[in-house]
């Protein structure tokens, strides 16, 4: 093979890349990072659907004023000496599939709101010579709010470069025998540490309007589906709620915190568990293990666990590594 020019530019060797991609986190747990992650996250068009010229005043206005520091308190409640819990795990995620996979490919890892943001890791990967990536959105159940907005980011970043990547997303696994096969595994296993027997298993996936399921948006059909293939696995019932409601708008229903506290009212024991996340982060942390079970012991119940996502323990990242090699046939 002939050598480039001397005046050519440096072009790495090609190399086939995955960019796992989650949604965000702030810097730090205080309000002004609160605030600046806030701001990108609440002012996508897909998050909320309000026209900009009625949102923006709202949002700049009481939201950015108030939410913040109440946001930050939250935080400063879960967060580790190693950073933020859904930046630490995706990390990880990330590094043990690298070395899972091997250095041929490169395994890297971004947030759609905040950092590592995804266009300054696509231009990593491609200056390391990726010419070809595979985009994981990691979203089991596919939604307009998530899977998709990753999907424009991507693809607006590609828009301003003169030579761009061959592109592959995976898809959303929402009923994939992997995902139910790791979520079973990990169900399990974190039911066999608790010291009594739950009466109910309940999955909280995170809330969305419920007008978005009347526009088309598949997300509450990929939950309900979620839950039920993952019953018929266990062999027992699984029911569903929604947590994180926003706004005065109605989200979809049950709401996970009235579930909980019906639940404490009739003296039956839960197992909580969020599948619709790939790490445990804010809203299974603080919203479902520390104030749902506090909502749900003001009630008057006793007996409450929460089970972990499926993190980077094995069975999470066996599913990932399953979804990644199909969806990379023909390019390794």
């Amino acid at each position: 093979m002939s050598s480039l020019p001397p005046s050519h530019s440096p072009v790495a060797a090609p190399r086939v890349g995955v960019l796992l991609v989650n949604l965000g986190t702030p810097d730090a747990p205080d309000a002004p990072s609160v605030r600046k992650y806030l701001a990108e996250f609440l002012s996508d068009r897909r998050v909320v659907e309000i026209p900009p010229i009625l949102w923006q005043p709202i949002l700049r206005g009481i939201i950015l004023t108030t939410r913040p520091k109440k946001s930050a308190h939250a935080y400063q409640q879960v967060w580790t000496d190693a950073g933020s819990p859904l930046a630490v795990i995706t990390r990880a995620q990330a590094d043990t599939l690298q070395a899972t996979f091997g250095d041929d490919m490169m395994v890297a890892h971004a947030m759609r709101y905040g950092e590592p943001a995804i266009g300054k890791t696509l231009d990593t990967m491609i200056a390391a010579g990726c010419r070809r990536i595979l985009v994981a959105p990691l979203y089991p159940q596919y939604c307009g709010a998530t899977t998709a907005t990753v999907v424009d980011a991507v693809n607006a970043h590609l828009a301003t470069l003169r030579w761009q990547p061959a592109l592959r997303f995976v898809p959303p696994y929402h009923d994939d025998a992997a995902y139910i096969g790791a979520l079973k595994t990990s169900i399990e296993a974190g039911l066999a540490t608790l010291d009594f027997v739950p009466d109910v298993l309940l999955a909280s996936f995170h809330g969305m309007p419920e007008r978005t399921l009347h526009l088309g948006d598949p997300y509450h059909c990929q939950c309900r589906k979620t839950a039920r293939l993952l019953s018929e696995a266990l062999g027992r019932p699984v029911d569903v709620a929604f947590q994180s409601r926003f706004g005065r708008a109605k989200w979809l229903e049950p709401a996970t915190d009235a579930v909980l506290t019906d639940l404490g009212k009739a003296g039956q024991s839960v197992a909580i568990f969020a599948p619709g996340f790939a790490a445990d982060c804010l809203e299974t942390l603080e919203e479902l293990a520390i104030r749902g079970k506090e909502q749900f012991t003001i009630a008057g119940g006793t007996q409450f666990a929460y089970l972990p996502c499926l993190n980077d323990g094995a069975p999470g990242q066996k599913m990932l590594e399953t979804l990644i090699r199909r969806e990379l046939a023909g390019w390794l």
